[in-house]
């Protein structure tokens, strides 16, 4: 990992970082938000072949990792990636040029929560996507310590009302029978789906547990638009093993960019 020090005239200190086993080379903000492990599960539950064609909308799209891991996986995939800050988005576009994905992968300013966004970019067709995927703020303003950082905060934090916000915008992005995948804490699990109610069906939640033994730490939710079929609790995967490495099944995904399948689509 290397320290980067307004090399690239971002006001704010950054780390080039390897994922997926080097594959990927990640520019961060070093103290704002930054991809872990959830962005790598999200963007291998994303269902496609590597020969069939499609379209992502990634919302909150940060540092550019989920659309560009997903890209890496997904030859035939190209995305779009939408976030609040244009500083974000800025290194965004340089991770997606530097990675060589700059012709499958863009990056754009937006905020998911203005209703008006669709209708202002013509990037964003409704129902223009074939697969949308977001990993929203986990955090509902007051239920947590706030950090001096106002990227970090507005990634890890939202009001009682944005989490609807955020899905009325990726339901009007998506064509029928479209996917969605999200990935959040298990504490928002009923609001999630009170939100998903009568817009997906043929839900799938897959439970991340940390280790054997112990609470999920987060939760997969996929989704068929307007499908009428019924919810799926899923098994889940365990992350770490009691020494704290990680298991073979999260290795395969994190290091060899290998999909894990949802079993929410019929393919």
């Amino acid at each position: 990992m290397n320290s980067q020090n307004n090399k690239f005239n971002f006001d704010f200190e950054t780390t080039d970082d390897r994922i997926l086993g080097g594959k990927l080379s990640i520019l961060q903000p070093r103290n704002g938000p930054r991809a872990a492990i959830d962005a790598i599960f999200l963007a291998s539950a994303v269902p496609g072949r590597l020969d069939q064609y499609s379209l992502v909308l990634d919302a909150g799209a940060g540092s550019g990792v989920v659309s560009l891991a997903l890209a890496c996986r997904l030859k035939g995939i190209s995305c779009i990636g939408i976030d609040l800050e244009p500083q974000l988005v800025e290194l965004a576009k340089f991770n997606s040029e530097r990675n060589g994905l700059s012709d499958r992968v863009r990056f754009l300013v937006g905020d998911v929560r203005q209703s008006s966004l669709m209708g202002r970019n013509t990037a964003l067709t409704r129902e223009g996507f074939d697969h949308v995927v977001a990993n929203p703020p986990y955090y509902i303003d007051g239920s947590a310590r706030k950090s001096s950082h106002k990227f970090k905060d507005r990634a890890h934090f939202q009001g009682t009302d944005e989490l609807d916000a955020w899905v009325r915008f990726l339901t009007s992005a998506l064509r029928a029978k479209g996917t969605l995948t999200m990935i959040h804490v298990p504490e928002i699990l009923t609001q999630l789906l009170n939100c998903l109610d009568g817009r997906f069906g043929s839900l799938s939640v897959f439970p991340l547990f940390p280790k054997k033994g112990r609470k999920a730490s987060r939760i997969l939710v996929q989704g068929v638009k307007a499908s009428r079929a019924p919810l799926t609790l899923m098994p889940g995967l365990v992350l770490h093993e009691s020494n704290g490495e990680y298991t073979v099944r999260a290795q395969e995904i994190l290091r060899d960019g290998q999909a894990l399948s949802l079993n929410s689509v019929v393919r």
